[in-house]
């Protein structure tokens, strides 16, 4: 018996049955009430639209969602079968549980009917796949820059000043000069204490 491959990006096999037929049954309810409310306006008579619209929803989305829900809990229950069966999970389960959801859900109407449903399941969820296999190729193709640094930027130095044009050396050597006498003469300053900064002699008394 190989070894079991696990797909982490889905919910274990027992949960993912309540979760992909919750999902399903939010999806047909969703789109349910969405198509019968735009088709209960179209059929209603004027001055009574809205009313028509949302009587049509409160009647069709449930039984609509029900449906979603039914075929994705049979779904997923052959997924999970599959993965059982096969110990691994890929594109083929999901292929033969849509192929026998569809026919089982087709049984009661005869071989035909089956047969017919179960090859329309079996190509859907090939397409399906087939495109969810494509996107992940196409992403994953595309350079992938979090976390790295941006490359180094190459700094020029400055020339020297024995390298730049007459006017800018000049000027640049006059502030050097400028810069090294006034470091020499504030080396050399001693406080000098003025007459006016001594406190005042003290006054005589006559007394």
């Amino acid at each position: 018996m190989g070894s079991r491959t696990v797909d982490m990006t889905r919910q274990p096999c027992p949960d993912r049955i309540l979760e992909d037929a919750g999902g399903a049954f939010g999806m047909g309810a969703v789109g349910g009430s969405a198509f019968h409310f735009v088709k209960g306006l179209y059929n209603s008579p004027n001055g009574h639209r809205l009313a028509g619209g949302a009587t049509a929803v409160r009647m069709n989305a449930p039984r609509v969602g029900g449906s979603f829900a039914v075929w994705g809990c049979l779904f997923s229950t052959f997924d999970c079968a599959m993965v059982h069966a096969r110990r691994k999970e890929d594109p083929w389960n999901s292929i033969a549980a849509g192929a026998a959801t569809g026919g089982l859900l087709s049984l009661r109407r005869g071989l035909l009917a089956t047969g017919r449903s179960a090859f329309f399941g079996g190509v859907l969820l090939a397409l399906i796949e087939g495109a969810g296999i494509m996107v992940n190729g196409f992403y994953a193709e595309q350079p992938n820059y979090h976390g790295q640094y941006a490359p180094p930027v190459v700094v020029e130095e400055l020339p020297a000043v024995a390298d730049q044009p007459g006017p800018a050396r000049w000027l640049r050597g006059l502030l050097e000069r400028k810069q090294q006498q006034g470091t020499i003469t504030g080396g050399d300053l001693k406080p000098e204490v003025l007459e006016l900064d001594l406190p005042p002699a003290a006054i005589p008394s006559f007394d």
